[in-house]
């Protein structure tokens, strides 16, 4: 029978080897984890921020927990370092060295403040009046896995509301601010007209609305059910919907009345805002092309027209014919017109969708890759080192720029077949063949 102590089997020298190798790996990811995290542009932005109602109590307890990380990774940070100083003294570790490094890498060797522990979100295992508590290794890393899963769910969780909702109540805003306008010149008023009160209560509901986005953003979170992954759900957009509507139909209000008073107008007004969506689309199909080009390698980019000027001239002679009441020949110019601006405006949408066609590829391929990724770490076999070489070969490609797209999607069919070959040989998959070991035996 072996030797034991308090930490059970004293380890031999492979074992102390293996599990400093183990530890090593698991330190290295937990930096690169918290490092992460530190530098996340969610993080900053709610450290800048004017907090309020369910964020703000969050965030709290967040930051309390992101400090506690660093409190315990510094304890595991130093308990590893002294282990490898202990087996750095001696090629062949003495019985009293090996008895040593057993206690370090299998009992419980840190001890952290029970202060420290109670500040963090539900006070880790120290009550009030406990002055301190000890983990072994492998407690302290389901701690700080613990402890980072929550923060990081808290962090992207308002990070997603705060990339979405600001930017699509701004858009509104903006098309608020068009129609009111539009409204005042046909006369449609607050307390002159239902319309005009509906676009004063749509304004005052945004302003409010974007203010709460701002400063409590997790009150419009909505967790997704059933999943335990960090920022798992999505932006809820209830209230921004229900005016998005209110304020469709108010412009469906204005158009009737601009049909009744002069039809004209309103077709020329309608005429230059599909020209205006088209020119805005060419713009972006522009700016994304200049985009693919720097960030995609090896594929073809269509060349964006110019906006469309005849098209503007010949809705500026239709404006003329209309302020001269040549409304014989404004009739069938107008319907030339609105047949022409919807056609540049599907050019142009198309023109959009085939320039970001590469980048669509590219998105799809990390999102193939990620969960490729998941499920081989939902069997137990992220750590095969077959799969993370061709895992990290196919990340750097598509997480790279210029990317080549047909190296990387090569790059990931060959990671997928690895994933299909280790999971049909896995133990772990009730009715598959030999296990990774013997895949990986002569001549594999």
């Amino acid at each position: 029978m072996a030797d034991t102590d308090s930490a059970g089997p004293v380890l031999d020298r492979d074992e102390v080897d293996r599990a400093l190798a183990r530890l090593g790996a698991e330190h290295e990811a937990i930096e690169t984890s918290l490092l992460a995290l530190q530098d996340h542009a969610g993080r900053r932005l709610l450290e800048g921020a004017r907090l309020t109602g369910v964020t703000a109590e969050r965030w709290a307890s967040t930051e309390a927990a992101i400090t506690l990380l660093w409190t315990y990774f510094d304890a595991y940070t130093d308990v590893l370092r002294t282990a490898r100083d202990i087996r750095a003294r001696r090629r062949w570790s003495s019985r009293e060295d090996l008895v040593e490094l057993t206690e370090l890498l299998r009992g419980e060797p840190v001890t952290v403040a029970g202060s420290a522990a109670a500040a963090a979100p539900h006070g880790g295992q120290a009550g009030p009046g406990v002055l301190s508590e000890r983990y072994s290794l492998a407690a302290l890393v389901d701690r700080m896995n613990e402890l980072y899963a929550s923060s990081l769910d808290m962090v992207v969780a308002a990070d997603a509301v705060w990339s979405a909702l600001p930017a699509r109540i701004d858009l509104l805003s903006a098309e608020l601010r068009r129609t009111s306008r539009l409204a005042h010149s046909v006369g449609v008023r607050p307390g002159e007209h239902p319309a005009g009160d509906d676009l004063a209560r749509i304004t005052r509901t945004l302003t409010r609305l974007r203010e709460q986005v701002v400063s409590d953003p997790l009150a419009f979170w909505t967790p997704a059910e059933g999943s335990s992954a960090p920022g798992g759900g999505k932006p809820d957009t209830t209230v921004y919907d229900r005016e998005a509507r209110a304020l469709e139909d108010v412009r469906r209000e204005i158009d009737a009345v601009l049909a009744v008073r002069q039809d004209a107008e309103q077709r020329i007004v309608r005429l230059r805002d599909v020209l205006s969506r088209a020119d805005r689309t060419l713009a972006e199909a522009r700016t994304a092309r200049g985009e693919v080009l720097a960030k995609i390698a090896a594929t073809e980019v269509p060349v964006v027209s110019g906006p469309p000027t005849a098209l503007q001239e010949q809705v500026a002679t239709a404006a003329e014919y209309r302020r001269h009441a040549q409304w014989h020949r404004l009739s069938p110019l107008l319907e030339s017109l609105e047949q022409q601006a919807e056609d540049e405006l599907l050019r142009a949408r198309e023109s959009l969708t085939a320039v970001t066609a590469p980048l669509a590829v590219r998105a799809e391929l990390r999102g193939r890759l990620d969960a490729y990724r998941a499920k081989v770490s939902r069997h137990g076999l992220a750590e095969d080192p077959l799969l993370v070489e061709r895992y990290e070969k196919a990340r750097r490609m598509l997480w790279s720029a210029p990317c080549d797209l047909r190296a990387a999607e090569q790059a990931v069919l060959r990671y997928q077949q690895a994933v299909a070959e280790l999971l049909g040989a896995s133990p772990g998959v009730p009715g598959q063949g030999a296990g990774p070991d013997e895949r990986r035996g002569p001549g594999a």
